[in-house]
Formats: structure tokens, sequence, C-alpha cells
């Protein structure tokens, strides 16, 4: 039976209900230790969330989405420290746009560092999509456990992404370990995606972020897949 974790924004910062909280992160971040996938709250669509240095575990989220092995999953971070692990040094342009947008829906694709991530996670590709999410228990979720999750839409392929908990329940059942059920996404679509392995840099997904937010930043152009 699919484990179900009831964590809303309010419960958060309620003093009466700390130890509860801290009880089921501390069962969530067990879980992904164990290697478990878990669906979890973005403020774009609901993830299935796993460690993304657990070649084990990234499997479990191809085989329950259905998703072809071949097609890279996007790792989510609660901090950009964290991009020390596994990207390269960043270029000022690409800081300058994190800065803008993150926490929010967009993913940067950048240059693969070393072997801290599972290869299965990034598809063996020499470059991996990072997104630091919006949506307060999602981050919670990433700063409690501090572990990078790949998380894609907690869906199995081809249907439509999911933006709540019973979505998931939905779509999934007990193809996961468990969901944690909060507020629905705000968006409703998938991060933009914008790979800066390359300049100009270019949109590889269109997202909530559009081309010409992005242009505003960098003041130069953006391209388009």
């Amino acid at each position: 039976m699919t484990k179900i974790w009831k964590i809303t924004e309010a419960d958060l910062t309620d003093a009466s209900k700390k130890v509860m909280l801290e009880e089921q992160l501390e069962e969530i971040k067990i879980a992904f230790t164990y290697g478990e996938i878990i669906g979890i709250p973005t403020e774009t669509v609901y993830g299935l969330a796993a460690d993304a240095r657990n070649g084990e575990a990234i499997n479990k989220i191809f085989s329950a989405k259905g998703r072809p092995g071949d097609n890279p999953l996007i790792i989510h971070i609660h901090d950009i420290s964290q991009l020390e692990d596994f990207t390269a040094v960043l270029d000022e342009r690409v800081t300058k746009l994190m800065g803008a947008f993150w926490p929010g829906p967009i993913s940067f694709i950048l240059p693969l560092k070393g072997d801290y991530l599972s290869t299965n996670a990034v598809a063996e590709l020499d470059s991996v999509a990072v997104r630091m999410p919006s949506h307060p228990v999602g981050r919670k979720i990433l700063q409690y456990t501090d572990i990078p999750l790949a998380a894609p839409s907690a869906n199995i392929s081809g249907k439509p992404s999911p933006t709540n908990a019973q979505h998931v329940i939905d779509d999934l059942a007990d193809r996961l370990y468990g969901v944690v059920d909060s507020e629905s996404a705000i968006y409703g679509i998938e991060s933009t995606v914008l790979d800066c392995t390359q300049y100009p840099y270019r949109i590889a997904r269109p997202g909530a972020v559009t081309k010409e937010e992005l242009e505003a930043v960098l003041e130069t152009a953006v391209g388009t897949v």
C-alpha cells in the first residue's frame, strides 16, 4: 500500500506540529536512502523523486513511468552549493540567471562533472539538467534530506502531468513507495529548460519562465529549439 504523508505549508511553521513534521521528514529521508521513489510537490507539477546518486532507485522511476532510459532526468536541489558536487564551474551569466529565477520553475542544462550522480539519471550524457523548486514543502524535503533528487513528473509517460497528490495516486497507484500530500502545483506545466552548455543559450523546453524574461536578465538573445 502506498504511504501517504500529509504535509502542508502551514505545518512548516506550526510549533504544535514540529515533532510530527520532523518524524515525517525523517521517514521520507530514510525511504530515499533505501532507494524508494516518492511523489513530491513542486510549483510546476508533482514529481516522482528518487536519490539521483542511486542507480537502482533511478531505474524504479523509469519503470514506474514507462519512460525510456535514454531520456535524462532533471536533478532537484535546495542550495546552489550542491552544484559543486557534479557540475563544472558556472559561467557568471548562468549565476546571474539563477539569482533571478531560483527558486523557481526553470531548469539549467550544465556541463556534468565526475561520477557523483548515477549515470542512468543523466542517460550517460556529459551534461545534467538542474533546478531548485520553490514549492515550500518540496523545498523543505530537499533541505531536510540534503539529497539531490531526480524528479520527473509523477505520471505514466504520455499521460497528463499531475498537479496534486491524488493525481499521482490515481495514475501510479502501487508503483511507488509513497506520496507527500500537500498544496497543488501552481503552474501545472513543467519547468522551462535552458541549455547553458553552448552560447548563445537556448530554450530546450518552454515553460513558465519565458524567452523574453530570460533575455531581459541576460541583455542578449536566447535561442529556441
